[in-house]
């Protein structure tokens, strides 16, 4: 029988990141053979996922990742808020949104993608783990920012498209943005992006709340109206309160963003997940 060294499974560890112990085991098992005890390893973790697969996720992390022109997002659930605030959970999330922006079609395709990866997660950590959400951008003529607020609670990417404007100071802004987003109830980009049904939601709440007051269908209808624009202005991010400045609105913060940057600044579009 081989003789099993502590630098063997030293070795092994560091190469598939298992416990000491299980480490030692799979290179018994394997007489030392170290492509063997990877496998070995390798299916347990599957086995001990399979286990786990049934046990419920209700903490986890968002966490993003953007080099200025491309962007991931990854919500990745797990049981407790232990794991989810650990610095090993977190650089696996981390990992999978670099991952991530290399272009995702669906969360679905996206997580068989980096099964394996999550199996050997999910052995390391000993939790089970789903990827709720899996988000990939690219942008060659825009800017990209990216906010994430504390451990991965909230995450928030922001395209901007930038025509003559500096890149770097387009990023600044993209980034000055997100975070406003993660601060408020942000619908739409402006009224036009919103979503009918949305709308419609909100006009039938607030026609039952107007009828309440007992007055004439006139005054009704005038009173609904008056509040869903309200509402559209609430929600709508050009038209809000910029959180850093509130003196200002958003667009006329991005008006003056865009001189200081040389060009013209428009949000394209932002994704905001959080748990």
């Amino acid at each position: 029988m081989a003789t099993i060294t502590a630098a063997m499974v030293k070795d092994l560890r560091e190469m598939t990141g298992a416990a000491m112990m299980d480490c030692k085991k799979a290179l018994d098992e394997t007489s030392g053979d170290m492509e063997a005890a990877k496998e070995f390893l390798r299916k347990k973790g599957q086995a001990s996922a399979d286990k786990k697969s049934s046990r419920e996720t209700k903490e986890g992390a968002i966490a993003v990742f953007c080099d200025g022109s491309k962007a991931g997002l990854v919500k990745l659930a797990c049981e407790t808020d232990f794991v989810a605030i650990n610095d090993s959970f977190q650089a696996f999330v981390g990992s999978l949104a670099q991952k991530a922006s290399a272009g995702v079609k669906s969360t679905e395709g996206f997580t068989e993608t980096v099964k394996t990866d999550l199996v050997g997660a999910i052995a390391k950590m000993g939790e089970n783990m789903v990827v709720l959400q899996a988000e990939g951008w690219n942008t060659q003529a825009g800017a990209i920012g990216t906010y994430v607020h504390g451990k991965g609670k909230i995450g928030v990417l922001v395209e901007l498209s930038l025509g003559e404007a500096n890149k770097a100071k387009a990023i600044e802004v993209a980034k000055e943005i997100a975070m406003h987003i993660a601060a408020c109830q942000v619908e739409a980009v402006s009224e036009k992006d919103l979503d009918p049904k949305v709308l419609e939601k909100e006009k039938a709440f607030l026609i039952d709340q107007a009828k309440d007051s007992g007055k004439p269908m006139e005054i009704l209808e005038k009173m609904v109206e008056g509040r869903l624009k309200k509402y559209k202005k609430e929600i709508c991010l050009m038209d809000q309160n910029f959180v850093k400045e509130p003196d200002k609105s958003v667009a006329a913060w991005l008006e003056g963003q865009s001189k200081t940057a040389g060009g013209t600044l428009s949000v394209v579009r932002f994704l905001k997940s959080s748990f």
